[in-house]
């Protein structure tokens, strides 16, 4: 069963900081890309940041950049988001995705509510 579990999502108030992870499972992690996307009230879906799988090259929205940081643990079939410097803007559902070609695999979101 493939399964993309996340975790890391809570309340904190603005210039704190956070670190999500996503676990995977059921697939070959090393083949996928993996990115975050997340969702405000009343938005649509944004992507965040993205790592490739092979070289392992990233990708940061503007709005996150600076800030925010993605890795990769193959051995643990992991990938990190360290989430500093959070502004009330931040505020969304965040969500994992497993991406190889035209396959994805999407895990569950978790809540990140920063306070002003």
């Amino acid at each position: 069963e493939v399964q993309l579990q996340a975790s890391g999502g809570g309340l904190v108030q603005a210039g704190g900081s956070l670190r999500h992870s996503c676990a995977a499972s059921g697939f070959t992690f090393d083949n996928y890309a993996i990115g975050w996307f997340r969702q405000a009230p009343g938005k649509e879906r944004e992507g965040v940041s993205c790592i490739k799988s092979r070289d392992g090259s990233t990708y940061y929205a503007d709005s996150v950049k600076g800030r925010f940081t993605i890795s990769r643990d193959n051995a643990k079939n992991t990938v990190y988001l360290q989430m500093n410097d959070l502004k009330p803007e931040d505020t969304a559902v965040y969500y994992c995705l497993g991406k190889l070609f035209d396959t994805d695999y999407w895990g569950q979101g978790t809540l990140v509510t920063v306070s002003s």
